[in-house]
């Protein structure tokens, strides 16, 4: 028993220092696409895309989506890539090429200007490469494996957002959904060595850049207020990522050019909406930053929810966190900014539009208290402000469940 236990330990460990070279191998990937696309050195995403060429930016998703295209018909025929989450909970085998491949084409994806998240792709290969280097431990359990599988997961991405209590939370609420002492513990180690590996490149730096506005305790009654709108989004968010993401997989040539249309329709918008591409954190930052006007804000939500929808049809596949915390945000902001105008008032955005993200972001993955602290650790604004996301989060999703109930209650 005692030997078991240190190895578990070392096991955790290795996963944890595992997920975060994950971390840091996509994140340097994705900024090389990134730079490569829009052919920009320095800056954010959103700075590259606005100072690009229009052809470059139509030009760009395009190719990119094309190669992504041409990855996935060569792969998709030859091996299965089962989902990750499924993978780990039904314990299935995990090659380690075809995981990794995949990943590579997700990044390429969404560095190349996708509306999908990057965070699949981290996870996906923290998880490729802690199976390969535990494998080898006779004396661990099939439950033990599951935990360092999920422990991975988790790892990775906490890695590439910097957040290592939601990498925790993400691993014990939505992969294991135990609060066992065992996971728990090894949640927390796993994740905190994989952001303090990834750090080398993320400089321990928050996702988001919160500007410091003044902010009010009224912010709760907002928060709670916003529920109805949130939840609608989530809902229509879940229903519509639901029919786009097809059961099965395409691996039919067709994917090349479908590939290539979503990203010129991403391209060809960010003409106008230079913050459209890729996962959603230009969209975040030029929201805290105070870059959205009513109109920008509704149109960006509309056009986030088919961008990324359009990629999935076609047969792309990546992350909705992101995408999902933006559209959450750009509702956010359509509300406290359409209160502003009718009432007077001039309450801030930034706090609301992160309020919008963590209610959506608790409808589409069901935990809200993993969706207020994910959310709270992307942009670190002072403590209390995590009490307001969780309001906002538990809110939606107590309406979501009295809604619910609403037929029993008829019938």
């Amino acid at each position: 028993m005692r030997s078991r236990t240190v190895d578990f330990a070392c096991a955790v460990v290795a996963v944890g220092l595992l997920a975060g070279c994950a971390g840091l191998a996509t994140t340097f990937l994705l900024r090389s696409i990134e730079h490569l696309t829009y052919h920009y050195v320095f800056g954010s995403l959103l700075e590259g895309v606005t100072a690009s060429s229009p052809v470059r930016r139509a030009v760009g998703p395009v190719i990119g989506g094309a190669l992504a295209g041409l990855g996935w018909w060569i792969l998709r025929p030859r091996t299965e890539v089962a989902p990750l989450a499924a993978a780990v909970r039904n314990r299935e085998r995990i090659r380690f090429w075809p995981f990794t491949f995949d990943a590579a084409l997700q990044v390429l994806v969404v560095g190349s200007g996708a509306s999908l998240g990057r965070e699949v792709a981290p996870r996906q290969l923290a998880v490729a490469l802690g199976n390969v280097a535990t494998g080898w431990i006779t004396r661990l359990t099939e439950r033990d494996r599951q935990i360092l599988l999920a422990c991975a997961a988790g790892a990775g991405l906490g890695a590439v957002y910097s957040v290592p209590l939601g990498g925790a939370l993400f691993t014990l609420r939505i992969m294991l959904k135990s609060w066992h002492p065992r996971a728990v513990g090894a949640a927390l180690i796993s994740s905190s060595l994989a952001v303090s590996v990834s750090s080398f490149i993320t400089h321990d730096q928050p996702n988001l850049h919160w500007p410091n506005p003044d902010v009010s305790y009224r912010l709760f009654a907002y928060a709670v207020a916003l529920a109805p709108l949130t939840l609608m989004v989530g809902l229509v968010f879940n229903r519509l990522m639901g029919w786009a993401g097809q059961r099965e997989l395409p691996k039919s040539w067709l994917m090349i050019p479908g590939i290539a249309g979503a990203g010129l329709f991403v391209g060809v918008c960010s003409h106008w909406w230079p913050e459209l591409p890729g996962n959603g954190r230009s969209i975040l930052n030029l929201i805290l930053a105070g870059g959205m006007t009513i109109e920008s804000a509704a149109i960006i939500l509309v056009l986030k929810l088919v961008a990324t929808a359009a990629f999935l049809r076609a047969g792309a596949r990546g992350g909705l966190f992101t995408p999902a915390l933006a559209t959450g945000a750009a509702a956010g902001t359509l509300f406290v900014l359409t209160v502003n105008a009718m009432a007077g008032t001039h309450y801030g955005v930034p706090a609301i539009a992160l309020a919008g993200s963590a209610g959506v972001l608790a409808i589409t993955q069901n935990a809200p208290l993993w969706a207020a602290i994910f959310v709270w650790e992307l942009a670190r604004p002072p403590l209390w402000l995590s009490l307001v996301f969780l309001a906002a989060a538990a809110s939606t999703y107590g309406l979501r469940l009295v809604v619910r109930r609403l037929p029993l209650q008829r019938a």
